[in-house]
């Protein structure tokens, strides 16, 4: 089966998905056991949709939330990744890092938030801050595991052909782990997104997805806090399957280091 069979097959089941929980939802808004206030249909939520995207308003939002959620996710790059890759070769690096990221990783990112407002101000700095805290855990951990994972025999075979350091680095150490990193980096975007939501919520001043959300409660405006929840989940579907499925296939796929799923 070829890969774009294989992926428009992976599109009709999510369509399949979507419209199946649409129609369940819908059926509830219509059945009258609910205020229409409180759970509008999805007309009403398309209406309020197209409404805020007809004025710029959703746009901006949306694009102030992308922003801080990149910037946060971003920074976790540069840091957890090589960080986690030093902490798979070198038991020293392991040795100081690793209590401090078990201490650090049940934290919730939101308990920083009035942490970081008390010194950080209301803002795109808290925010960040706030997004890079989330994301930063789940990808060094799962960095620092998928190094340790690399199968020893793999090393020991590119040693004994005279691979050196650079080469083992990059073409075993890098390929073996990777279907731990990719899957730290999925948790940690996700992480990122449920933290600037809630932080917006809270430390953002009048632009952001999260403060529309929140804003919207005060005036038991459902209808724009579902709208905002829509962008949200398509914004982060778009990107999972677009960025980091076209990242999978272009490595661990690849390098066959994962099996597809039977059908």
């Amino acid at each position: 089966m070829s890969a774009n069979t294989e992926r428009m097959r992976s599109y009709r089941r999510a369509a399949v998905t979507l419209l199946v929980v649409a129609a369940l939802y819908e059926a509830s808004a219509r059945s009258g056991y609910f205020a229409p206030a409180l759970l509008p249909t999805l007309p009403t939520i398309g209406r309020t949709l197209f409404a805020m995207l007809l004025d710029g308003s959703m746009l901006g939002h949306a694009l102030y939330t992308f922003y801080r959620v990149m910037f946060g996710f971003g920074l976790a790059i540069v840091v957890a990744l090589p960080l986690g890759i030093l902490m798979g070769r070198f038991r020293t690096v392991e040795g100081f890092f690793l209590p401090l990221a078990s201490a650090l990783m049940p934290v919730p990112s939101l308990a920083w938030v009035p942490v970081f407002i008390l010194w950080f101000g209301l803002g795109n700095t808290t925010t960040v801050l706030v997004v890079f805290y989330a994301a930063t855990f789940p990808m060094l951990l799962n960095t620092w595991s998928g190094v340790r994972s690399v199968n020893p025999l793999w090393l020991r075979a590119a040693g004994t052909m005279g691979a050196d350091e650079n080469a083992m680095f990059w073409k075993v150490i890098i390929p073996g782990a990777s279907p731990f990193i990719i899957t730290g980096m999925r948790q940690a975007f996700l992480r990122a997104w449920i933290a600037v939501v809630g932080a917006e919520m809270i430390a953002a001043s009048n632009w952001g997805l999260g403060w529309v959300i929140f804003d919207a409660k005060e005036f038991l405006n459902t209808d724009i806090m579902l709208a905002s929840l829509a962008v949200i989940g398509f914004i982060g579907f778009v990107f999972e399957r677009l960025v980091f499925g076209s990242l999978e296939r272009a490595t661990i796929q690849r390098w066959g280091m994962v099996r597809a799923a039977k059908s």
